[in-house]
């Protein structure tokens, strides 16, 4: 899945069932909504928070077509309730996983605890622990592996494309897998900076506690993500680099070596988005 400035391309190697043919490779386009690439996209703060709902929307949707091409099947458009169904659900159970439980497992040793400050630290601490432990998890199952070997795909292209190389196997495959825009790094950056913002939230009720912890997230999305992009752009600053380093060492549990076959979808996928681009308006 390669993003363009106007359009979402979806590249996927067929298996050879139903309606499509074995090894060729599929490569489907979709506009993006104003929403997407409209003067919000554009407005600092407020554009962290617009990235955030395009991930899950536009991810939701490649993986739905995905599936539709591996079965052999005609992609089925999910219904505008559908979709929101499925992102509310995966957003409840994000939040639950990585806010509200490492929110009551700190409340265990809060009377240990002799500030706010370390309090928040602590449940960072556990926040990240989880994380870790929940992208280890996912690198056990076959089929997410696999999906991580194109996520490694995707950044290799995108770097050589980067560093104006041909997009061609042989000289896209010696590129890193890691890349500095990465969703990865992202969510690093809003686990770390969950520990500052939540630090100023006190300690009130259980209740207020919580609900803190959600309706906080778009605040602390919409900075990470101007520190994320704003470190982007100057990771030759060797300083901006060796704060990137986290993000970057666990994009190896978000990616893996992709074969030939796989930096060819990737590669499909980014040239079809780069000819999308050029098309007039």
């Amino acid at each position: 899945m390669i993003r363009g400035q106007r359009s979402l391309v979806m590249a996927v190697r067929c298996p050879g069932v139903g309606i499509v043919k074995e090894g060729e490779i599929s490569v489907s386009t979709l506009p993006l909504a104003t929403i997407y690439t409209g003067r919000i996209r554009r407005i600092p703060f407020l554009r962290g928070i617009v990235v955030l709902i395009e991930a899950l929307v536009l991810g939701i949707r490649a993986l739905s077509h995905s599936a539709s091409i591996s079965m052999g099947e005609e992609e089925t458009k999910m219904s505008g309730p559908t979709l929101w169904g499925i992102l509310a659900l995966s957003l409840s159970l994000a939040v639950g996983l990585f806010f509200i439980a490492p929110l009551f497992l700190v409340s265990l040793i809060n009377p240990y605890l002799d500030s706010v400050i370390l309090s928040s630290v602590v449940e960072g601490v556990i926040r990240i622990a989880i994380f870790l432990l929940y992208l280890g998890a996912m690198n056990l199952l076959p089929d997410v592996r696999r999906v991580f070997a194109y996520h490694g795909a995707e950044h290799k292209v995108v770097n050589a494309y980067e560093n104006n190389e041909p997009l061609e196997v042989a000289r896209v495959k010696k590129y890193s897998t890691a890349h500095a825009r990465c969703g990865t790094a992202f969510i690093l950056a809003v686990l770390v900076i969950s520990i500052i913002v939540f630090a100023f939230t006190g300690e009130p009720v259980l209740w207020l506690h919580i609900l803190s912890r959600i309706i906080l997230i778009p605040v602390i999305a919409a900075i990470s993500y101007e520190i994320t992009q704003f470190a982007a752009a100057h990771i030759n600053n060797r300083l901006i680099y060796a704060i990137l380093i986290p993000g970057l060492a666990l994009q190896s549990l978000t990616t893996r070596q992709p074969d030939d076959s796989q930096l060819e979808v990737g590669i499909a996928a980014l040239s079809r988005a780069i000819e999308m681009d050029k098309e007039p308006l």
